[in-house]
């Protein structure tokens, strides 16, 4: 599995596509396609049939689609800006990932 930078619950910036420029909270992330799903963005069009056995209306429903990690970047909490992350190793022998521009720790 790739190394990927974000992790669930991440608030990020969108670098790129129709979305970009806004920011929103990492829901789910896909390692094996580098995809990622942000709450709020980057919304297709779903066309669900009726199915009143699952008490489904039918229609055309909002839904969000993933969006690939390289056109992500992670929000630092301190600074309020996105930035590059960075790998630190901590004196018990953990890994953390840091804000590159105020070296603030990411991962408590």
């Amino acid at each position: 599995m790739p190394r990927v930078h974000i992790k669930r619950n991440d608030l990020v910036y969108v670098l790129t596509g129709k979305d970009r420029g806004k920011t929103g909270k990492v829901l789910k992330v896909f390692l094996d396609k580098d995809r990622a799903v942000v709450e709020g963005l980057n919304h297709i069009q779903k066309h669900t049939r009726p199915n009143p056995q699952k008490n489904v209306k039918g229609g055309i429903l909002p839904k969000e689609a993933p969006i690939h990690i390289s056109n992500l970047m992670v929000v630092c909490k301190r600074c309020n800006k996105h930035s590059r992350i960075g790998i630190n190793v901590m004196q018990d022998g953990r890994k953390a990932r840091v804000c590159k521009s105020c070296n603030e720790l990411l991962d408590e």
